[in-house]
């Protein structure tokens, strides 16, 4: 049996002497030696290649046939290519698996090469440094983020930078405070920014637990914190930072320096669409942590899919713009209420003027002007991209039009959001003019095709097409004279891409042809020929395309570098639009589903007034609309009532309202006033953590305890069933001290859904809290639930009733109906127990040892209950009278016990 040798992978081939590798592999090897933790697609002729391990990884990974080309050390070389003109699937499909790719490109003219034609990486393709549009989610952005620590005194400064290169978003973040501090609220910052991609130093471990992000070790040098400084001060053009609110930081200028060195690696060129910086803070945003935006489904539903969620429901945008600005609004609600109260404002003046259907029209013939910018700057804009562009462009003055008429006296004015869009919109009139007389009415795909720009543009380009579009004039002329001259009727003039210009004539009339024909081809039936004449033209006309080409890519490249004093005005363009389609498309959604504008106030409380969930409303047919009040004076609603019954939807609607009308969108509900919030918690359902080892109990309380070390009185709070993963007396107390921390020490609005009743005692000792419970009724031993929100307590939890409708068998509700009447009877001759409840409000923590002396629910004496259970067992009429006095005994014997 023959051993087959290992394959030997690209590190040990470099090691091998040059003489066993050809040219054209050491060309390789030296390539790949800079590029070692990325594929490295290598052009040949047609054909990206891979090789040794990047081959065997691309085939798995892409599905494409390994084979072998050549032998280093007597082993084959393992390869596997990609055809060039379907590169962008297969890159698509790497990203997506998280893989980074360098693109090694022919530069060298292999006409005049002697040796391996020259090769080199034109550009790096990793997740977060994506512009191409057949890579990038049309409505989602694929940031790039950068980490940078430092440690002193045992206090920890972070400092965030990230980009979305597709866009030229620039943003810095800097907190500080004990590792374990940072680390969670790294992990929130991370949580809300979702980086496609993440650049930590060398020895940096604060990302190792993302999971889902592809994270790119790069040497801490980069992360020079003067160096960085400086980088932004070149990139952005500027003396000083201070008008971007950049004072006094210094970690993220370390991680802004590592993220623009990264991208302007990857890119091959500078970043000249980067033109501006953000500097957000914590108190900038309403706090939303994973587990919040999980369960309130704003862009992805609990089980992972796009809809239906809060985002699909509310994307009428007519622009992936548009949807890219809507779905950042949802997830980065800003505190400030005079933001929302702009937009507001906005949505009323479009609903007013009816504007709405118009804009929507016009905004659908608008490209993506956003990314077709950023492309332009990275010099890899398509021709079909400028014909968009400048369709797009077009669209202004009507657009302008449309938003002139919706705002003046008593909506917005001039300085409203509608006048400031109506600016961002004035038309470009020189890049448009060059985009109108440069770019034909319907470009080629790719320059190297041709036919790119529009007659009149350039003299000499007009003038090569000439020479090949007049050809066929030429070819009918040269055709009549000839067959005058040789009298050869059916003679004709004619070309193929194979053998240029001829002149065919069939085998009958060879006898005919002039002494001046030169045979070029014979066919079966036929023979080909070429005469000075026409020589001269073909190549006169052959030349004409391969210059005309020439002269294309040359005009191409030179309205891309005229394009690019522009950018910033089509990147203010942009915005306009963005702001503009994401107003209208809430305006149509408010407009046809009966959604009414909040009022933002300085006092604290949250008054909704037949308030209906977003979502849930559109999935069925009547949804029952209810009330919500908080105010200083009320600020914990004890919400009871059956399983199914509409707890978990009711305290969704109000989180979910409460941040639309920070969103600036109008809201679910007859009428809205809110007051601050600063952030938003949720602790809602049951899951486990496998990957984590966590429990379902532990990620409750995980949970729990973000909510009681993070919220503040002007947090809103939704906790359902907080305690029932554990045993019942447990649960109880952990349920009964988390509402009490809420009432008094966090003091936040807070929906506290339970099944615990022995919780509906809280408002009794504490004024702030009350109960509320949703209602249902017994039909035929079944249950109708209505949905409906009513002051005061459940008076039971219908949980049997909702067994029966989940099918459970019958025999099983039989038998819980008879131990639940057992267990009733239990409590009610159990001794009557201290009221846990009332404790004095002056100190909430006050008898605190008291109560850990006794349990806080004393349990039964276990002799008490085995007598319970003995004559819950007896059935007096089966028994004999021997058996009964038997009976009796064994009775007496528990009670002695």
């Amino acid at each position: 049996m023959t051993t087959v040798p290992k394959e030997i992978n690209a590190a040990a081939a470099k090691k091998n002497s040059a003489e066993k590798l050809t040219p054209m592999m050491q060309q390789y090897m030296g390539i790949k030696e800079n590029h070692p933790t990325m594929l490295v697609f290598y052009r040949m002729g047609d054909f990206y290649e891979l090789f040794f391990e990047d081959a065997e990884k691309a085939s798995r990974l892409l599905g494409i046939t390994l084979t072998a080309r050549g032998v280093a050390s007597g082993n084959p070389i393992k390869m596997c290519g990609v055809p060039f003109h379907s590169l962008d699937g297969y890159l698509a499909k790497l990203v997506k698996l998280g893989e980074s790719v360098a693109i090694c490109e022919q530069i060298g003219d292999p006409a005049t090469s002697k040796g391996p034609v020259e090769r080199k990486v034109m550009r790096v393709v990793t997740p977060g440094t994506l512009t191409d549009a057949d890579l990038l989610p049309e409505k989602a952005e694929r940031p790039l983020l950068a980490m940078c620590s430092i440690t002193q005194r045992k206090t920890v400064t972070t400092g965030l930078a990230w980009l979305s290169l597709a866009s030229g978003a620039l943003k810095l973040m800097e907190f500080s405070g004990d590792s374990a501090t940072v680390a969670v609220r790294l992990q929130q910052e991370l949580e809300r920014i979702v980086p496609a991609e993440i650049l930590s130093g060398d020895n940096g471990n604060l990302f190792d637990d993302y999971a889902g992000t592809h994270i790119n070790r790069v040497p801490d040098w980069h992360f020079d914190v003067v160096g960085g400084h400086k980088a932004l001060l070149d990139q952005l053009g500027v003396a000083t930072l201070t008008g971007f609110g950049a004072d006094g930081l210094g970690a993220a200028f370390g991680a802004a320096g590592a993220l623009l060195r990264y991208a302007q690696s990857t890119q091959g060129r500078g970043l000249q669409h980067v033109r501006s910086l953000t500097t957000e803070t914590e108190s900038e945003f309403i706090g939303l942590d994973a587990a919040t935006r999980r369960n309130l489904e704003l862009t992805e539903t609990i089980r992972g899919q796009e809809s239906p969620t809060l985002f699909s429901l509310l994307d009428h945008c007519r622009t992936a713009m548009g949807s890219r600005m809507l779905r950042h609004w949802l997830h980065h609600a800003r505190r400030d209420q005079n933001v929302a109260r702009a937009r507001h404002e906005a949505i009323a003046a479009l609903a007013q003027s009816e504007a709405a259907g118009p804009l929507a029209a016009t905004l659908a013939q608008v490209p993506d002007i956003e990314r077709i910018t950023t492309r332009i700057a990275l010099l890899s804009a398509r021709p079909r991209d400028l014909a968009a562009l400048r369709d797009g462009l077009l669209q202004l003055p009507a657009l302008r039009g449309d938003v002139v008429r919706c705002y003046g006296p008593g909506q917005g004015g001039e300085s409203g959001l509608l006048a400031a869009i109506h600016t961002a919109l004035a038309t470009p009139t020189a890049c448009l003019d060059l985009l109108v007389r440069a770019v034909a009415q319907e470009p080629a795909a790719m320059v190297r095709d041709g036919g790119v720009f529009a007659t009149g543009f350039d003299t000499e380009l007009d003038e090569l097409r000439a020479l090949s579009e007049n050809a066929g004039q030429f070819l009918l002329d040269l055709e009549t004279r000839e067959r005058a001259r040789t009298g050869i009727a059916n003679l004709r003039v004619e070309y193929n891409k194979v053998h240029g210009f001829y002149i065919e004539v069939t085998h009958g009339q060879t006898d005919k042809v002039p002494d001046d024909y030169r045979r070029r081809q014979t066919l079966k039936n036929a023979e080909r020929y070429i005469t000075p004449e026409l020589k001269v033209f073909e190549d006169k006309a052959l030349s004409a395309q391969d210059k005309a080409l020439v002269r294309e890519k040359l005009l191409y490249d030179l309205l891309l570098a005229d394009l690019a004093p522009h950018i910033g005005t089509l990147q203010t363009i942009s915005q306009g639009l963005a702001q503009l389609d994401t107003l209208n498309a809430l305006t149509e959604h408010a407009q046809q589903h009966n959604w009414a504008a909040p009022q933002l106030v300085e006092e604290p409380c949250i008054n909704i007034v037949e308030g209906r969930h977003p979502v849930v409303e559109k999935q069925i047919e009547r949804f029952i609309a209810n009330d919500c009040r908080f105010v200083n004076e009320r600020r914990l609603l004890l919400i009871t009532g059956p399983n199914m019954g509409g707890k978990s939807t009711f305290m969704r609607q109000v989180a979910l309202i409460t941040l639309l009308a920070y969103v600036g969108s109008y809201v679910p509900a007859a009428s809205a006033t809110i007051g601050p919030i600063d952030r938003i918690f949720t602790r809602i359902g049951a899951t486990d953590d496998l990957a984590g080892g966590r429990s379902t109990f532990m990620v409750e309380m995980t949970e729990s305890a973000a909510i009681l070390n993070g919220a503040t009185e002007h947090s809103l709070v939704l906790m359902d069933e907080v305690g029932r993963g554990t045993s019942t007396f447990d649960g109880l107390a952990l349920a009964w001290a988390i509402a009490r921390h809420l009432i008094d020490s966090s003091r936040s609005f807070t929906l506290f859904a339970t099944h615990y009743f022995e919780l509906t005692q809280l408002p009794d000792s504490h004024p702030s809290a009350a109960n509320v419970h949703l209602s249902a009724v017994e039909h035929k031993d079944s249950i109708v639930f209505l949905h409906a929100v009513q002051a005061g307590p459940a008076s039971q939890s219908y949980g049997l009733q909702v067994a029966q409708l989940a099918g459970v068998p019958q025999p099983v509700i039989k038998a819980a109906r008879k131990h639940l009447a057992r267990l009733e009877a239990q409590a009610l001759d159990a001794t009557p127990q201290r009221d846990l409840f009332a404790l004095p409000s002056a100190d909430p923590y006050a008898q605190e040892e008291e109560e850990e002396a006794g349990a806080p629910l004393a349990a039964l004496n276990a002799a008490q209950q085995a007598l319970l259970d003995a004559i819950a067992d007896l059935d007096p009429d089966a028994l004999t009278p021997r058996d009964a006095l038997e009976q009796l005994y064994q009775l007496k014997r528990l009670a002695a016990a």
